[in-house]
């Protein structure tokens, strides 16, 4: 559950950057390491996306070798990280900036019929 938090946070945070610094908003996990360490914001985003892989590291070992957690709770953790991954890859805030792409994808899931 640690690593889908730290997944979604990190995306997130790249995905939404450049638009929260707009508006002034909370510093983001982006100026927050170029800050610390003194980077570029490229270096930044490709030390945070980094992690992001390490986190789906530890989101697929934990889902093929379950110690003492239910497949079918594992299964909606791994949902939700896809979800994320989806919504946030690209450094595109699909969630707060809905666009062609989501709707697309929202239209095929539940509206276009699969033929069998």
């Amino acid at each position: 559950m640690k690593a889908t938090s730290t997944i979604m946070r990190l995306l997130d945070d790249m995905a939404s950057h450049k638009f929260e610094q707009e508006r002034g908003h909370a510093t983001s996990s982006v100026e927050c390491y170029m800050k610390q360490h003194g980077v570029s914001k490229q270096h930044a985003y490709q030390e945070l996306n980094k992690r992001v892989e390490d986190g789906w590291k530890d989101v697929n070992q934990g889902y093929l070798k379950p110690i003492a957690i239910p497949m079918h709770l594992l299964s909606c953790i791994l949902d939700f990280a896809c979800t994320g991954d989806f919504m946030c890859r690209g450094h595109k805030d699909l969630f707060t900036n809905v666009g062609d792409t989501m709707n697309d994808h929202i239209t095929s899931l539940f509206l276009d019929l699969v033929p069998l």
